[in-house]
């Protein structure tokens, strides 16, 4: 199973999970969710406490992962395939531009 924290405006808004059965599981922290201003990371998946569930990586995260020649520099830099979306997310969306990005999860307290 793989994690990452999801930030918005660099606060914890969520988790995204890739599952050891292939589903994806967006969640939104309950202390996200009960801070004054929070926003959704998306119009897609609005604030709400129950998780967002999909056999296919949810098509936000999808579109912060580089195309084209970044994403060929990327797979060849940390050696990951093209097609391992999780993969890819976690090593390329520490630094996004915009309001989200995702660092891998370490441990389960992060």
């Amino acid at each position: 199973m793989r994690q990452g924290n999801v930030l918005y405006d660099n606060h914890i808004a969520g988790t995204i999970t890739e599952t050891y059965e292939g589903e994806y599981i967006f969640l939104y922290h309950p202390s996200y969710l009960e801070a004054t201003g929070s926003e959704p990371i998306t119009l897609t998946m609005p604030l709400r406490t129950e998780p967002y569930r999909d056999k296919r990586l949810f098509a936000f995260f999808e579109g912060l992962i580089p195309e084209g020649w970044l994403l060929d520099i990327a797979s060849k830099n940390w050696k990951l395939n093209p097609n391992d979306r999780m993969g890819l997310l976690l090593a390329c969306c520490r630094n996004c531009i915009g309001a989200v990005s995702v660092q891998p999860k370490k441990s389960g307290n992060d």
